[in-house]
Formats: C-alpha cells, structure tokens, sequence
C-alpha cells in the first residue's frame, strides 16, 4: 500500500510540473552571447565610414508600432508627439540574429545601417547617441522596439555600436532626441562645422575700382541702362555663428544667379550673402548672425518677401 500511495505521489508531481505556467518568450535586445547573437563572420570593410543617419520630417505613425504594449508583464506607451526626450542610461546593440528580419516599423533590419531600437520613441524618429567615454556622437534614426532589459535605454545597430566603440557590450550612454523643430532649423547639426567650409570659394566677380565692360547700349548711342547693384564682398572667412542657407547648385552659376535674384528682391540682405564650396555642392548662405533667435527672425522676413524657407546651420 505505501508503495502505491508513493507512486500515486510521484505521478501527481510530474502531472504539476508538466503543466506548470512557462515564462512568455522575451523579445529583449541583449548584448551578444556566444551562440544567440554577434557579428558575421566577414562584416564588410571600412563601415567606420558609414554617414550617419540624416534627419528628416518624417509623420509619427498614429497607431501601428506606437501603440501601447506589454513585454514580459512590464508596460510601455510610446510618445506619440514631436517631444523633445534626453535619457542616460545603458546602451547595448544587436547582430545577426535579427540581421534581415522585420522591425517594430515594418521595415527590414539591417545591422550595417545607422539605426536602433528604443522602447517609447515615437517611430520613426531620429536621435543623438553620445559615448561619453570617448566623446564620440552618432544620429541613428529609430525604427524598432527595444531594449526591453532595466537600465538599458538603447539598442543600437551593429554599425552605430562599432563608430561609438560600443562593441564590447553593454556601455553608458547618453541620449538625446532630435525633434521636428531642430531639423526644421538645422539645430541638429550641431557638433558638424568640421564639415562646413572654412572659407569661401566666392567672391565679387569685380572689385572696386575695376574697368567696367563697355555695353552694346553705350557702343551703339543709345543711353546706357543703369549699373547693376555691386555685388556683396564676399567674408574673408566663414565666421562662426548662425546662417541661412539658401540653396545648393552642383553649379556655380546657379548659385551666383540666386544670390543675385535675392540680392535684388531683398536687398536688406545682400550684404550678408556669400557662396561656399561644400561637398561637390555650391552653397548660397547668409550670415553669420549672432544668435538663433536673430537667424529666424531674417529666415521669417525672408519667407514673407520671397516665399523662401531657409535651413539655418551653425558654425562653431
């Protein structure tokens, strides 16, 4: 009879066990483990080199991946406005497990682009990720879920880990959204004027005192027309502070042509004007003004006279 209740006994425990509740699977971002996740075996060359992320308007899905949701018991509810959003926290960066596999957004990840994951982001949004180790700063635009682990507050890709040597695991970092309003006014590129111009590639065409062209009104008797308005002279350097950008031409006389059209149509501005070689591209700009405020203002008479919409960049 013992014998009996003991293996009456035995065959309820297993019964329990066989039925116990089981943990629901997480879908956490983690930190590569041997054997779950990493880089490939041949990643491709120079991905050092690899831009950054560049910000653009882009709509807050209403809905969809911003949505409220649960992950293993705990709640998220995304932000679902332009709201600025600042975070220190633990950053860690996935691979190849979910290299090809769809994100939060719908869209494919790629462990090679300038991309990551965060928990209540609106998405898609752009964010300045800062090492504070090293100093070093990326912009990685956010298209996914996660990390959903305590303490950590990013997920990055592979590519955006590797330019912040963040390779090595789970490292502190700071973050910083990048709302409409600061790529509405180029606030976001801050930290960039290593890429803008150090000096102008243009200049008035004749300086003064120069020998004026004799015109076709003047050879033939006929009156001559009235002089163009000189052109602006041209910044020894390209100072630091704020300007408007204007337009950019892969040719320079476009370029001279906006400047001179806005030199005629809003002559208030013309001595600010100045064309900058930068990347391949001819800039037209205006500046420098002192403060952000002094640049919108010039960007809002701007836009009431000519229908223009500057981007305001910033030189430091």
């Amino acid at each position: 009879m013992l014998r009996l209740v003991s293996i009456a006994f035995l065959t309820l425990l297993l019964a329990a066990c066989a039925s116990a509740p089981k943990s629901s699977p997480s879908v956490q971002r983690t930190a590569p483990a041997p054997g779950r996740d990493g880089p490939e075996a041949h990643p491709p060359a120079n991905l050092q080199t690899i831009p950054d992320a560049e910000p653009r308007m882009e709509n807050i899905r209403k809905g969809g991946p911003n949505k409220p949701y649960e992950v293993d018991g705990t709640a998220y509810t995304p932000l679902t406005d332009d709201a600025p959003l600042v975070e220190r926290g633990l950053a860690s960066w996935y691979g190849k497990k979910f290299h090809g596999r769809p994100t939060a957004s719908g869209e494919v990840y790629d462990m090679y682009a300038m991309t990551a994951a965060h928990a209540t982001m609106p998405i898609p949004s752009y964010a300045r990720v800062r090492n504070p180790a090293n100093g070093r700063e990326v912009i990685v635009r956010v298209n996914d879920r996660g990390p959903f682990h305590a303490g950590r507050v990013i997920d990055l890709s592979y590519t955006a880990a590797l330019k912040l040597d963040l390779l090595r695991g789970v490292s502190p970092v700071e973050v910083e959204r990048i709302t409409y309003e600061d790529i509405r006014t180029g606030a976001w590129m801050r930290g960039k004027s290593d890429e803008l111009p150090a000096a102008p590639v243009y200049a008035a065409a004749e300086g003064a005192g120069a020998p004026q062209r004799e015109t076709t009104a003047t050879m033939s008797g006929l009156p001559p027309s009235p002089p163009p308005p000189p052109p602006p002279p041209a910044p020894k350097a390209a100072a630091t502070g704020y300007w408007l950008q204007l337009g950019a031409f892969a040719k320079l006389d476009g370029a001279e042509s906006l400047r001179g059209r806005i030199a005629d149509e809003a002559d208030w501005l013309a001595p600010l004007l100045a064309i900058f070689k930068d990347r391949g591209l001819n800039r037209v700009q205006a500046g420098p003004y002192a403060s952000q405020a002094d640049a919108r203002g010039a960007a809002q008479r701007l836009r009431e006279a000519m229908g223009m919409e500057p981007l305001i960049v910033v030189r430091r």
